[in-house]
């Protein structure tokens, strides 16, 4: 854990926070090691000579903010940097730019000849006693020990959920000394900022759904026509659902002076419509490219599958092995620069890593949340086959990351903040599908890593607040919050359950096989070096093809919400969606109907997933397995109307009372197989079967969704293992170390420690004194490593005295007016400090504070499961290996996660 300020935290509550949306960086080149936080109960020093923050502070002429929302190369200098370290709190923020440039004055220091000869004398007289803290925190001279007030991470470094956690509980406990009536006060209102903060995160998120809803409804049969009472106006709003609506113009009625067929004229305006929505939906999407520095060894941060894969761990591993100190990055094989778009796909994936402590800097920022949303409203206008469920997950999380700006205890701790980014993605799919239960159960199964019980009652409480707003608002105009709303009549059959659970079988099986389908486009087609190249045109390909496909086949020509609400709506009197046959002969027709729908609704989806623009796969997918699902509630009616006296139709009613309807209801299949189908591609399970019952509201139904979805898991799971989400944070290499999942280790963590090495330790046994040059050269070592957030473990006759990390390290080299001829004190003995007078100037080459005294550490021999939950459950960066109380090497979490994917591969050849 990040080291660095003296003990004023009880002094000064608000320098206790954390920073705002940081984690760690996935770099299979290095596999390398990471910083973790040391134990919570590990001694602090008492206070340092370093200048304090309040100083700091006040000659700063204006504080340099770095936040999600900052680009990944920007600096203050406006220089692009390799790499970027910053503060993880309130306290002013630093870079080698500024130190450099002169832009932070901090007194000069007296002279080494002066004061550090008295101190290093001091020192050695006294044998570098150690000190021993009793009394415990209470009784500490400051009032706290462990107030570590600047800790930053830098962009791909992963949460440190243990100092975040002790950080915010000095802070609650600073709070909670006052007694007068201002600090109850206070008190009252640091409880209450969580839940004013997700009540303004809901009604914010329900806003944007409802502003997305209403526009993209009324340009989305600009493709068809125009309403001549007014242009904003969408067909529904037009026609009011009467057949004959003389307002509503196709293009070929208005352009029928030309001379040409107004078929023809509606399919060229259709695609020409189709092709500019989408067209202007990427362009919106790749303003937000962001480019990674090659050190960082990531492949791709959006929805491609086709990413190339970074390099073998064999390679990664020689690559290391060969790379000295003096080397560069030109001289190893270095890796070409990633680009990705924040605003691409449904961001899901991104944020299920983000809130298991992956920090990408403007991923969640202003400019996304707003790009996003409007590329979304065009996209899905468009008619492409794709959703905004998912999009919403994104937008609302990011709603969520800016309004924790209002209250400091949120916006300046990493742990806190990710609760309530949970309880913001949960809003997200609140207002998509109508759900609030569905949203809390989603964020608890999908995407929360830390979900805490006081997390899960404030999720509920903004999922209601957004669906109350979104109540308010109506955004579809029938005063309901779903999505489409059907009501189911007859009850089911008992023999309907082998469908159901064939339904369940075809759907997981439909699920699997669109993500391999997925992957096999994506691995071909996008490695064209064209489409590589030029997103846009591909692009421009898909929404041709759409256009060209879609516009002859109803259904598919449909939006795909209204397209599912008629494939799951019960027949009426006044249906107009042609899926209610009146004879045997009608249900043979819309039959073969539907299954061209089918096929090409499959296809578009297939080769639509990855495409640069906002595109979610919730609705998506639930719409092609409801074209198959009503397909197989159609074959069945028909076996029922041809075979009415067979034993297993006995419990339908006889003489056809009822209508066709009144033993088989298409839609409730269309509805089952919609459900299983997405469970295939997503693995949701409770989360899905809670939704649709929000959907229908029929109890009686539970059971028939609950059931398909359950055996739609099993199947998907048989055919392929991971989810679409789980193969994309596979194949983009994020660090996710899953802790719903727990994996069979048979060996100990020697078996992946790596060896020590000269330029990865600091060694004081001769004296405290470490060259600055040298610290610059080790470094650079992990820099070109690609551990930028690694550190350097400090050893005494090799024994583990301490760890620093690389960027508290850089962050006190940069500050360095003389690197060259500097001699840093690498000092572990809290005694040194403890002689120390109250009022001892600054000084910059006393890299003491910095120094973690008591990093996390296991025996060699420790087993791998003990590994596993020291890194799931304590949330470490890292972990030092010790053989016998001697250093052995350290292991990062991103070099464990390695590990254990290519165990779990391993076992699946």
């Amino acid at each position: 854990m990040p080291r660095s300020a003296r003990s004023t935290g009880s002094r000064h509550p608000s320098l206790l926070d954390g920073h705002d949306e940081d984690d760690e960086v996935y770099s299979p080149r290095s596999g390398g090691l990471t910083m973790g936080p040391p134990s919570p109960t590990a001694p602090r020093r008492l206070q340092s000579t370093r200048t304090s923050e309040l100083d700091l502070r006040s000659r700063l002429p204006s504080r340099l903010h770095i936040d999600e929302n900052s680009s990944l190369l920007a600096h203050g200098d406006g220089v692009s940097r390799y790499f970027a370290s910053e503060p993880n709190t309130s306290v002013p923020r630093f870079s080698r730019g500024q130190s450099m440039n002169g832009s932070i004055k901090l007194p000069k220091n007296h002279s080494r000849s002066s004061s550090w000869g008295v101190r290093l004398a001091s020192a050695v007289s006294s044998s570098w006693r150690r000190n021993t803290l009793d009394g415990g925190l209470a009784d500490s001279k400051y009032g706290s020990i462990f107030t570590d007030e600047r800790v930053w991470y830098d962009q791909f470094t992963s949460t440190d959920w243990v100092h975040d956690s002790i950080a915010d509980n000095f802070r609650v406990r600073d709070l909670r000394a006052r007694k007068d009536l201002r600090g109850r006060l206070y008190a009252w209102f640091d409880g209450a900022q969580g839940w004013i903060l997700v009540a303004i995160i809901g009604c914010l998120t329900a806003s944007v759904a409802y502003f997305v809803d209403v526009t993209e409804t009324s340009i989305f049969d600009v493709k068809n026509g125009y309403c001549s009472d007014g242009w904003w106006f969408g067909k529904g709003k037009c026609c009011f659902g009467e057949e004959v609506c003389p307002a509503w113009k196709s293009w070929g009625e208005a352009m029928e002076s030309t001379g040409v067929k107004k078929e023809t004229i509606d399919l060229f305006a259709f695609v020409l419509v189709v092709i500019l929505f989408s067209l202007g939906s990427c362009v919106l999407t790749l303003t937000t490219r962001t480019v990674i520095p090659s050190a960082f060894s990531l492949t791709t941060l959006d929805e491609n599958l086709g990413a190339d894969r970074s390099g073998t761990a064999e390679d990664s591993e020689n690559r290391k092995a060969g790379l000295s100190p003096a080397q560069s990055l030109d001289e190893s094989h270095k890796p070409s620069t990633m680009i990705y778009y924040p605003a691409a796909g449904s961001g899901v994936a991104e944020v299920k890593v983000i809130l298991s402590g992956f920090v990408v800097h403007g991923y969640l920022g202003v400019k996304t949340l707003v790009i996003k949303t409007i590329a979304l409203i065009l996209s899905v206008a468009s008619g492409l086959s794709l959703g905004k469920e998912g999009p919403y997950v994104h937008i609302a999380t990011c709603i969520g990351n800016v309004a924790c700006r209002i209250f400091p205890k949120y916006n300046h701790n990493d742990g806190k903040r990710r609760e309530v980014l949970s309880a913001s993605a949960a809003s997200g799919v609140a207002v998509a599908f109508g759900a609030p239960i569905g949203g809390v159960l989603f964020s608890l199964e999908e995407v929360s890593y830390y979900f805490p019980p006081k997390t899960l009652f404030r999720t509920f409480f903004c999922c209601i607040s957004a669906a109350l707003t979104l109540k308010f608002l109506n955004p579809y105009g029938t005063g309901k919050i779903v999505i489409f709303e059907v009501r189911y009549v007859t009850d089911w059959r008992i023999f309907e359950i082998a469908v159901f659970i064939l339904l369940g079988i075809l759907g997981g099986a439909l699920g699997a096989l669109f993500i391999k389908a997925s992957r096999v486009w994506a691995r071909t087609f996008r490695r064209i070096p064209v489409i590589k190249k030029w997103p846009l045109f591909e692009v421009f390909l898909v929404a041709l093809i759409t256009g060209f496909a879609s516009f002859w086949n109803r259904y598919t020509k449909l939006a795909v919400t209204e397209l599912l609400f008629e494939l799951a709506a019960p027949c009426g009197q006044d249906d107009t969606s042609g899926l209610c046959p009146s004879n045997p002969n009608e249900v043979v027709a819309i039959i073969r109907y539907l299954s061209i729908a089918f096929i090409i609704k499959s296809v578009l989806t297939t080769i639509t997933f990855g495409i640069k623009v906002p595109a979610g796969i919730y609705v998506p997918s639930m719409v092609v397995g409801g074209l198959m699902g009503r397909i197989v509630g159609h074959i069945v009616q028909y076996l029922v109307i041809t075979h009415p006296n067979a034993a297993i139709f006995e419990s339908c009613p006889k003489g056809g009372s009822g209508g066709l309807e009144s033993c088989v209801t298409p839609g409730v299949y269309a509805l089952v197989a919609a459900g299983a189908t997405m469970c295939g591609v997503t693995r949701l399970s409770v989360t899905l079967a809670v939704i649709l019952f929000e959907l229908t509201g029929s109890l009686d139904h539970v059971l028939p969704f609950s059931l398909s979805v359950l055996i739609a898991k099993w199947t998907a799971d048989a055919i392929e293992p991971l989810s679409i989400y789980d193969l994309l944070t596979e194949m983009n290499s994020y660090p996710l170390l899953d802790n719903k999942i727990h994996p069979v280790f048979t060996s100990e963590l020697g078996a992946i420690t790596p060896r020590v090495r000269a330029e990865r330790i600091i060694d004081i046994s001769t004296s405290p004194l470490v060259s600055a040059q040298g610290l610059r050269r080790k470094l650079e070592y992990l820099h070109d490593a690609g551990e930028v957030d690694g550190g350097l473990p400090v050893l005494r006759h090799g024994v583990l005295v301490g760890l620093i990390p690389a960027p508290d390290l850089e962050f006190a080299l940069d500050k360095l007016e003389n690197e060259e001829q500097s001699l840093c004190l690498m000092a572990t003995n809290i005694t040194w400090h403890d002689v120390e007078e109250e009022g001892h100037e600054y000084d910059p080459t006393d890299f003491t504070p910095y120094i973690d005294p008591a990093p996390v550490a296991l025996d060699i021999h420790s087993p791998m499961d003990l590994v596993f939950q020291c890194f799931v459950k304590l949330g470490l960066r890292y972990i030092c290996v010790l053989r016998d109380g001697q250093f052995a090497g350290m292991i990062h979490k991103k070099a464990f996660v390695k590990y254990v994917r290519e165990l779990e591969e391993g076992k699946e050849m």
